[in-house]
This record gives C-alpha cells, sequence and structure tokens, in this order.
C-alpha cells in the first residue's frame, strides 16, 4: 500500500518542478522531501524524479503514477470529510401512537432536525404493549403511551375521552352477535371492548383486525362493525357515537423519556408541548 504522505511530497514536486518548492509548500525541510521521495522508489521499484534536470523532471514511471496518485490523495479527503460529518451520527428514537404522529409531530421533527445536524430521528408508531415493552428495554428514548394510569416516571399525562362508534348509517339496534373492529392483542381498546360486552351479557365476535388506527376508522365507516376509539380520532370520519353504550372512563395519554437534558431532552419538551396543544384543543370541542 502506497502511503499518502509520501504520494502527496510525489505530487507537490511535480507541481513545484524543484526539491525546494516542494518542502516550502509542505512546510518540512528539503531532506525530508528527498528521503520522502527515495521512500516512495523503493516502494515502486523505480525511480520517479529526474534528480538532475533543472527544472526536475518525472520520469516515464513517474509520469504513469501522477495521476494515480493525485486520484489517491483526492479519494483520501473526500473520505476524511466524509468521517469527519457529524450529520445524523446521534439517532434519538420516539415511539407513539398512530393519532398522535400527526402533522404538526412532523413539523416539530423537522424543525428539530434544522436545528441539530446531529440528529437521526427513528420514529414508529405501534400498540402500546409493544411500545411500552420497547421503551422500558431501552429500545426507544421517548414514547408516548396510551393506558389506563401513567406510571410514577411519566412527565405528564392527559385525559382522552373514548366512545363506542358504529357507522354512520349503521342501524339502530345492535346486531346479535355484535361484531367488533379491533387492534389486535395488545391493543389497549381491544380488551376494554371485550370486556363491556361480557359485563352486559351480549355475544360478540371479531369481525375486523388492524394494527393501523386508519384502518380500522376505515372499516368501521364501511360497517363492518363497532369499535371502542378516542373521540377526537374520529372526526372527520363518517361514523357516529353507538347511544346503546354509556360513555367509558378515558384514558391517558403518557409521556416518557429517559432524559431530562441533552437532545432528548429537549426534543421531549417539544412533544409535551405538542400534546398539550394537542389535547386543549380536544377540551376547547
Amino acid at each position: 500500500m502506497l502511503d499518502p504522505r509520501l504520494l502527496r511530497a510525489f505530487v507537490a514536486i511535480a507541481d513545484a518542478g524543484s526539491f525546494t518548492a516542494a518542502a516550502e509548500r509542505l512546510h518540512m525541510t528539503q531532506s525530508t522531501m528527498s528521503q520522502q521521495i527515495g521512500r516512495l522508489e523503493e516502494a515502486i521499484g523505480r525511480e520517479l524524479v529526474d534528480r538532475a534536470a533543472r527544472p526536475v523532471r518525472l520520469t516515464v514511471t513517474g509520469e504513469r503514477l501522477l495521476g494515480h496518485a493525485r486520484r489517491i490523495l483526492a479519494l483520501q479527503s473526500e473520505a476524511l470529510t466524509l468521517v469527519a460529518e457529524t450529520s445524523g451520527t446521534t439517532s434519538v428514537r420516539i415511539g407513539m401512537p398512530d393519532d398522535i404522529a400527526t402533522p404538526e409531530m412532523a413539523r416539530a421533527f423537522a424543525a428539530f432536525t434544522r436545528r441539530h445536524k446531529e440528529a437521526r430521528l427513528d420514529v414508529m408508531t405501534g400498540l402500546r404493549s409493544d411500545l411500552t415493552r420497547r421503551y422500558r428495554s431501552g429500545e426507544l428514548d421517548i414514547v408516548v403511551l396510551k393506558e389506563d394510569m401513567p406510571s410514577a416516571d411519566s412527565w405528564a399525562s392527559f385525559e382522552e375521552p373514548i366512545t363506542w362508534f358504529a357507522a354512520a348509517d349503521a342501524a339502530g339496534d345492535l346486531p346479535d352477535p355484535v361484531p367488533l373492529v379491533t387492534f389486535p392483542p395488545g391493543g389497549l381498546y381491544r380488551d376494554s371492548m371485550f370486556e363491556r360486552l361480557e359485563r352486559e351479557r351480549r355475544r360478540w365476535y371479531i369481525a375486523f383486525t388492524s394494527a393501523s388506527l386508519r384502518n380500522v376508522l376505515m372499516a368501521v365507516e364501511a360497517g363492518l362493525g363497532l369499535s371502542l376509539l378516542p373521540i377526537d380520532a374520529a372526526r372527520g370520519w363518517r361514523v357516529k357515537p353507538v347511544a346503546e353504550f354509556s360513555p367509558e372512563p378515558p384514558i391517558v395519554a403518557s409521556l416518557y423519556a429517559w432524559e431530562r437534558g441533552g437532545i432528548v431532552g429537549e426534543l421531549a419538551g417539544e412533544v409535551l408541548d405538542i400534546l398539550k396543544r394537542h389535547f386543549a384543543r380536544d377540551q376547547e370541542r
């Protein structure tokens, strides 16, 4: 392998036309310059410079090497620049439910990465059970969880009203058995739905399952069945509350983060501000 320092000395001599001028360019002595060219010639096994010529000229072998030497040095410079670049080198891992990953949240993430070029945001949405497991095992730095009760280490919690929904054009009486549109096991509303129907001694079956809130709402809107959902998430969909069911207790949306300082703490603070505005708007409606 050819030492880039020796190649740099060789290119400097080719450009300057003398050992003295090349040494001045590289801030070294003429004897050091001569030694480096000698080491490069030893590695190549051929003379590269005609020392007797004035100005100094390259030999045929030297001329052949020159273009390659320039490319090697250029690639080395590019590689050093690449590894010195810090953009996207610090990962911040975030988890949240579908309905919390709003356009406002995305805009805040974009603004954050513009301020912190070193940050790479890895955002995932999913069910409560999976998000909880990932956060508690250290796989997520920040998480928003929908839960019955917040844990002691939550930054803040916000009540979220929920109710049963059916298609807007659904008949008044509930079918028997009741078709349900649910999230997969581990979803917050799923068990609550089962418990409510069992408590009222109603027969039921699962008609549709999806991990996507959008898909669940589409299924309810299409008349596939009933579902228990956040009231705010259902706004804008052709669904209606189920009159036969009295209101359910609200759930809470809680924010958790492992760090109070640094870029993780800063971003968690911004997520908290968005949650405050989001749930304040819910209360105003």
